[in-house]
């Protein structure tokens, strides 16, 4: 009887340990804003305040500068039924360098797979600005629909490869 004890706390156990690896393999649900089309607006946990472009003040003269990027996160939207393409936007987080910058345009152009996109800030001219780092995020919806299949995204020189993955086939007849 003494075996069948040991085996039996042995099996436990060791369902035990598959059972949490299972736990812990589990992959973590995606963020909310790291989902096409969720957005924020309230201040994230590193502080960053989602952010648009908006209009510069036609009476000042600005100085502008490629907008600072920290990283980026490529969102392709959900295949519906019948769809053979979706709509792709990237969630852009960086940091203005000052209290007075803003963001001041996204210029976009493609040729097939690839995206080049110039994000720029502006500054006023002869401001004086606070020195404080302010975090953002920006969704920046790309032009067009993309199929299933490879792309590059290339913000202000630095590339950012992505997939865009199709519905699986249904084989079934």
């Amino acid at each position: 009887m003494r075996g069948h004890r040991w085996l039996a706390i042995i099996l436990s156990v060791s369902f035990l340990i598959l059972w949490s690896g299972c736990i812990i393999a589990r992959p973590s649900k995606p963020l909310p804003t790291d989902t096409f089309g969720k957005r924020s607006e309230n201040p994230s946990s590193d502080g960053r305040r989602t952010i648009d472009i908006t209009p510069a003040d036609s009476s000042k003269h600005y100085s502008y500068y490629p907008a600072v990027i920290d990283s980026v996160i490529i969102q392709p939207a959900a295949f519906q039924p019948g769809q053979s393409a979706v709509a792709v936007e990237a969630l852009l987080k960086g940091a203005f360098p000052d209290g007075c910058m803003q963001l001041h345009d996204a210029e976009q152009d493609r040729s097939e797979h690839l995206i080049v996109v110039t994000l720029r800030m502006r500054r006023p001219q002869g401001a004086l600005c606070a020195s404080v780092m302010r975090p953002y995020r920006f969704y920046l919806r790309l032009d067009g629909v993309f199929e299933p299949g490879s792309y590059t995204l290339k913000i202000n020189d630095i590339v950012h490869p992505f997939v865009v993955r199709g519905r699986p086939v249904d084989n079934k007849g």
